[in-house]
Order: structure tokens, then C-alpha cells, then sequence
């Protein structure tokens, strides 16, 4: 089959779906909650750079190495104070492992860990009781803590605390499921990743 005729395919059965979808009528639930896990957060990102960055303690080249991410995982509620325009907040949390290298060789580990609440708005430009597509914005603070174990002379135990600011836009989002309970997914970029899916759960008249 060439690909051409594939996309042309791929497009009609998409519109048809959608418009089978469009026949179940409007969603207007007022309030949802989701839980969803993303790939790759901002702070995730700031470590990856981070981590091409060699310091010399003590004489001896230091760097970071063997990342070990978890999340970003997410929770958020919405409430529709218009059919089209839901308010609410985010609250994102990951981690991330890493030896610390010494002179060639492991001389302990590194946690850092990410705790971000951020107030948020969810523009839905389509609506419906089985689908829907949305944008998101999200604009908050992440807490930081990093803590060192098991190292040798030449690096200190030590832990630290840092906050800033961080945000979280998602250009597309499309939902899709029963009136009540569906699964997402949404590409964008922020401190839940710049692609992440999850469940929604929507309920309130």
C-alpha cells in the first residue's frame, strides 16, 4: 500500500470515528481529576545538563553519571467555570539517581527529588461525552532537595533544599472514553513532560 493512499485511509477513518463520536452528544461535567506520568520534566532536563558539567574537588575530577529517573508523576483537578474554560492546579513529583564518579571510579550517590504545585487552566475547544482535545497552562514552584550517601573523603555528605519557578504548557491534549472515565495523552513541554498520559475522571453536573 503505498503512503498516500495509507494517510488518505488514515483520514477518513479518523474523521469517521470522530464524527461517531460527535453523535453522543456534549460532556458537560463540571469538575475532573486525572493522574497521568510523563517523560522527561524540567528538572529532569536540568540534571541531563548538569550532568556534562565536571567539578574538581580536592584535586580529583567529579562528575555524575548512570541517571535513574522516576516520573514525573501527576495529579490535577479542574473545575469548569465555563464549558470550555477549567481552573485548577497541578501537582507533579519525580526523582532522580546518580553516581557520583570520582576519578574513574563510583565513589557514592546522589538523589535529587522534585516536589512542583503549580495553579493551571484547561482550555477544551472540543467537548464531547466520548472525546475531547484541550491546551493546558500551568505556572508554579518546584521544590528541590538533593542528598548524598555512602561517599568516600574526597566528597562530603551534605543535602540541600532549592525552590524556583516552573511551568508546564501543553499544546495538545486529546481524551477519549466513556462520559466518565477516560485516558489521555498531551504533548508539550514542562514539569510534566513533554509528552504524558493518564486517566481522567469527570463527574458534577
Amino acid at each position: 500500500m503505498g503512503m498516500k493512499k495509507f494517510f488518505l485511509m488514515a483520514a477518513v477513518a479518523m474523521m469517521t470515528a470522530t464524527g461517531a463520536l460527535a453523535q453522543n452528544g456534549y460532556d458537560d461535567t463540571k469538575h475532573e481529576v486525572a493522574i497521568s506520568m510523563g517523560l522527561y520534566s524540567n528538572s529532569q532536563w536540568i540534571d541531563v545538563l548538569e550532568n556534562a558539567t565536571m567539578v574538581t574537588v580536592s584535586g580529583s575530577a567529579v562528575h555524575f553519571d548512570n541517571d535513574h529517573f522516576t516520573g514525573p508523576l501527576s495529579a490535577e483537578y479542574f473545575y469548569h467555570a465555563k464549558p470550555w474554560l477549567g481552573v485548577g492546579g497541578i501537582f507533579a513529583f519525580g526523582t532522580n539517581k546518580q553516581d557520583i564518579i570520582v576519578s574513574n571510579k563510583k565513589s557514592g550517590e546522589v538523589k535529587h527529588s522534585y516536589f512542583t504545585l503549580m495553579p493551571a487552566v484547561k482550555f477544551d475547544w472540543l467537548r464531547k461525552k466520548n472525546f475531547g482535545m484541550y491546551s493546558k497552562l500551568a505556572v508554579g514552584m518546584t521544590l528541590r532537595t538533593e542528598s548524598t550517601s555512602d561517599l568516600d573523603d574526597e566528597v562530603k555528605s551534605d543535602s540541600e533544599t532549592a525552590a524556583h519557578v516552573n511551568w508546564q504548557i501543553s499544546a495538545l491534549g486529546i481524551e477519549v472514553g466513556s462520559p466518565t472515565l477516560r485516558a489521555f495523552a498531551e504533548v508539550g513541554t514542562g514539569e510534566q513532560g513533554f509528552t504524558l498520559v493518564g486517566l481522567r475522571y469527570k463527574f458534577g453536573k
